[in-house]
């Protein structure tokens, strides 16, 4: 891909419908201590694009032109053992199913207040028509739709916001209505330390950790023309992502404001609601469509490559692994459809778990999950010649365990973001396990050096 097509077609599948619903809501209930999220996650992506995406880029074509995340390890790591690929492909299952599941909640909460369907009608029309353009264009289909999306997306998130400033008053009105709200209920919401603890802005910010493991961001690396690009994509991508999130932390703000002034039920029942409310009361109701598309542009957008991601798991990392038998190209496609349906049937079971499902929450859990288990195996395969497999294979599991455990308990989830203690398991665990066995063959570490030297040129 070019390089502007990876950057916005990273960002949008990234950025999804948690950009204009779960992080607008989150601040909007919390106030601006909630955009650590925002500060971490762009320092994040940054080093993502600098340190990774280069060397991801040069190494994935050294060993063996690797197109998925276990693929990449196996070629790496030069080991017969199918051990770390299955596991590799078991965990993008798991997650993704939390993390496509998020996407449809956030689908059923569009059409919920956008057309007034219930719930699960909304979810499962969007999510049909998801499923249906990711099967029949791919992953080329997912990423240039993705442009489109994303270019629409940072259009709504800096429209809406400045509209939306005018309607209320200007920015002194806009301050004196978050401090009549904070009069009433006592929250501080315009300062970055109150309202929370050191170990709650720690887990905010720890939310760029996750970017290192995020294989739907991570794909895109591997499929850009070539590492020298990845400097334009990297400009281009951070420029759209700073935007878009100061777009929907504005959008919050400004909605604080602007609903004590015009009380919603929907905005007061579920503060997830405000950017689609906002937008439908900012604007004529043509305008207003468009806006509302970007919303469902950043929810197909990211669901789509999750299930693109999801079909590679399927047939590359586990399906070709347990049949001896070789599988023509549309026996492939089959099969990856096949799984991508069943990934998405368990997504929408779980989506209809819960009463009222938080978009951000099944997201947080999602991609602690991935950034745990794979973010620490990503780097060091990158900068560190001494890894082993088995070091890598273990990392990765602990990693994956401590983070979905600590994730489903309560009293440890609302200590600390399960990111961060995740992430240091798979970090101890890789490299004393990497110490305590034989060191990679001569021919994994020349081909490290490869590497590194192809990033370089």
């Amino acid at each position: 891909m070019a390089p502007t097509v990876a950057a916005l077609s990273a960002g949008a599948s990234d950025m999804s419908g948690w950009l204009m619903m779960g992080l607008p809501g989150a601040l909007y209930a919390a106030g601006l201590f909630q955009a650590w999220i925002a500060i971490g996650l762009t320092i994040g992506a940054w080093l993502n694009w600098l340190l990774v995406a280069p060397r991801l880029r040069s190494y994935t074509e050294v060993a063996g032109n690797s197109i998925t995340i276990p693929s990449f390890f196996q070629n790496r790591f030069k080991h017969n053992s199918r051990v770390m690929r299955i596991a590799a492909g078991a965990i993008i299952l798991v997650f993704f199913t939390f993390y496509v599941s998020s996407m449809m909640v956030a689908a059923g909460k569009f059409m919920e207040s956008t057309f007034n369907q219930p719930y699960l009608v909304g979810m499962l029309a969007v999510s049909a028509v998801v499923v249906i353009y990711t099967l029949f264009g791919g992953f080329l289909g997912a990423s240039y739709t993705d442009v489109a999306q994303g270019t629409l997306m940072l259009l709504a998130l800096l429209v809406v916001p400045v509209v939306a400033l005018f309607a209320v008053g200007g920015f002194d009105d806009v301050i004196e209505g978050i401090r009549a709200v904070e009069a009433v209920d006592g929250q501080a919401r315009l300062s970055l330390t109150a309202g929370g603890t050191l170990v709650g802005g720690i887990s905010a910010a720890a939310w760029g950790l996750g970017y290192f493991g995020q294989p739907h961001i991570i794909v895109r690396f591997m499929a850009i023309r070539s590492a020298r690009e990845t400097k334009v994509a990297r400009r281009i991508g951070i420029a759209w992502m700073i935007l878009g999130l100061l777009g929907a932390c504005a959008s919050a703000l400004v909605g604080i404001a602007y609903f004590n002034q015009h009380p919603n039920d929907f905005v007061t029942n579920d503060s997830e609601q405000v950017f689609l409310v906002l937008s439908s009361e900012m604007f004529h109701p043509f305008l207003a469509g468009l806006v509302l598309a970007s919303v469902l542009a950043a929810i197909m957008s990211t669901l789509s490559s999750q299930l693109i991601v999801c079909s590679s798991a399927v047939i590359e990392d586990l399906y070709k692994l347990f049949t001896k038998r070789s599988l023509t190209k549309r026996q492939e496609v089959i099969a990856g459809r096949l799984g991508v349906l069943i990934v998405s049937v368990v997504a929408i079971l779980l989506a209809l778990n819960d009463e009222n499902p938080a978009v951000l929450a099944l997201v947080a859990f999602a991609w602690a999950g991935f950034g745990a288990s794979f973010g620490p195996t990503i780097i060091l395969s990158l900068f560190w010649r001494r890894l082993t497999s088995q070091g890598a294979l273990w990392g990765m599991v602990s990693g994956a365990v401590v983070a979905f455990i600590w994730g489903q308990t309560p009293a440890l989830s609302g200590m600390l973001y399960e990111i961060v203690p995740g992430f240091l398991a798979n970090l101890i665990v890789a490299v004393a396990v990497s110490l305590a066995t034989a060191p990679p063959s001569a021919a994994v570490v020349a081909e490290f050096e490869e590497a590194v030297a192809a990033s370089k040129a």
